[in-house]
């Protein structure tokens, strides 16, 4: 069985047990959410296609804690003239864990 759910506009792929990060959640480590912006739901060849979600279905989640992505630099040059500038990003994640999705 697996789901495709929506969380920070952006769409994930989840099945039961998957770790996966989304965009910085305002939750504790330890924490369950319910996600039910569901939009695909399927188990084992039956599909439910939500208009735009599917009623009744959510996913559980376990908050596993917070984590910060890779560092991105980012460096501009202006040709033919002496100037340069460094900037550097790190994005902050919620990892999450899908307990169990019910549709």
């Amino acid at each position: 069985m697996f789901a495709i759910i929506e969380a920070g506009g952006k769409q994930y792929r989840v099945e039961e047990g998957l770790e996966f990060n989304v965009d910085l959640m305002k939750a504790n480590a330890g924490d369950t959410l319910a996600i039910d912006k569901v939009l695909l739901v399927d188990a084992k060849g039956d599909t439910k296609i939500g208009a735009p979600y599917v009623d009744g279905a959510k996913v559980e989640c376990e908050v596993l804690g917070h984590t910060r992505g890779k560092k991105v630099i980012v460096f501009h040059k202006l040709p033919k003239k002496d100037a340069r500038k460094t900037q550097g990003h790190r994005h902050d994640y919620t990892q999450l864990k899908v307990k169990s999705i019910t549709a």
